[in-house]
């Protein structure tokens, strides 16, 4: 069964990017210092981490069937050169689809977040979607569609910037008990969304950050 897993590497202070759009190169050293090396979907683009990390890394990519991501990160990423390193079918959550995307791994929805999920679901095929963390991880878990979290935490202060979920109107949100994998500069956390004030979720993981 399908389940939706937001993820990311994340700074101790809670962010996903520094201010201004910086700080990447130490959210993700970890995926490039390392002696194992994970191929990616990308011709000629390989990750090299601890072997800890890459156990987790694989884990990933075979369990995720599709991922979700919001247009900010895809115009920043500029579509990732027309293929996302994890490889699989993405979805876009936009406004207005752009141009020239027409016959790419990339499906543009306009109607929210909840066609989006349900629309990743059935590309996902029975496998889990992945949720980039932000504005598309925290519009899921104030929808109720969120299952699980999936943070490689960093030991890095960003003092400010994108965090992972930002303000949500739920209230207390609890999470079971992590499954804590110790990497070589980051440190693996997977979390079970539990419930809310309001209401009960289940839960699961995700490659979006990369």
């Amino acid at each position: 069964m399908s389940e939706v897993v937001a993820g990311a590497s994340m700074s101790l202070d809670g962010f996903v990017a520094g201010p201004g759009e910086s700080g990447f190169d130490l959210l993700f050293g970890w995926t490039g210092s390392g002696t194992e090396e994970v191929p990616t979907a990308q011709p000629g683009r390989s990750l090299r981490m601890s072997p800890a990390s890459a156990k987790v890394v694989r884990a990933q990519l075979e369990s995720t069937g599709a991922l979700l991501v919001g247009r900010r990160l895809f115009d920043l990423t500029s579509g990732w050169g027309g293929l996302h390193p994890f490889g699989g079918p993405v979805v876009v959550v936009t406004h207005q689809p752009p141009a020239g995307w027409e016959d790419s791994p990339f499906t543009f929805v306009t109607e929210g977040i909840e066609v989006a999920v349900a629309r990743a679901k059935e590309l996902a095929d029975g496998r889990d979607v992945g949720v980039n963390a932000g504005e598309m991880a925290r519009q899921c878990l104030n929808a109720g569609l969120l299952d699980a979290l999936r943070i490689d935490l960093v030991p890095v202060l960003l003092g400010g910037g994108v965090p992972f979920f930002g303000e949500f109107g739920l209230g207390p949100v609890r999470l079971g008990e992590p499954d804590i994998t110790p990497g070589e500069g980051v440190t693996h956390l997977h979390y079970r969304v539990v419930g809310t004030n309001s209401r009960s979720f289940a839960c699961v993981s995700s490659f979006a950050g990369v």
